[in-house]
């Protein structure tokens, strides 16, 4: 059993120090693909959870109008920076943008949290995102009712 199985923490100094110290034939190769591979779905991952958040409350604007309130709108400027900083941190993630098995997920899970904290049945939300990219991005916009 490799010292990835054991304690991945020490694993991963020990990996750190063999590159810094140049032993590149002392690498475990295998689990250091896996892992750089892995801080990249993790970003991935945080877009689309980031994302799902900021749609399930533009669903909330929308379909609980007589419920808006500035910690509604704070909460989607919020998110929208935290998207915007994300995605000018990480610029490969803007591919996502393009991807449409990318915003299916997103859009999946913004309707269960829609529908978890409105009480709203899932069915009366559209089954495909109803806006693009550009609007849901936009500071200056908000869907109608």
């Amino acid at each position: 059993m490799s010292t990835y199985d054991q304690d991945v923490v020490a694993w991963s100094q020990e990996q750190a120090h063999l590159l810094r110290i140049g032993q590149f034939s002392a690498l475990d190769i295998e689990h250091l693909a896996e892992e750089i591979e892995d801080v990249g779905r993790s970003e991935q991952r945080e877009l689309t959870h980031r994302m799902a958040i900021l749609l399930a409350h533009l669903l909330k604007w929308q379909y609980q109008p007589e419920r808006r309130s500035t910690s509604w709108a704070l909460m989607i400027d919020g998110q929208r920076e935290r998207i915007r900083r994300r995605l000018q941190k990480t610029p490969s993630l803007k591919s996502a943008l393009n991807d449409v098995d990318w915003w299916a997920d997103a859009w999946f899970d913004a309707r269960i949290e829609a529908t978890q904290e409105t009480g709203i049945e899932i069915q009366r939300f559209p089954l495909e995102c109803p806006w693009t990219a550009d609007e849901i991005l936009d500071p200056a916009w908000k869907p109608a009712e």
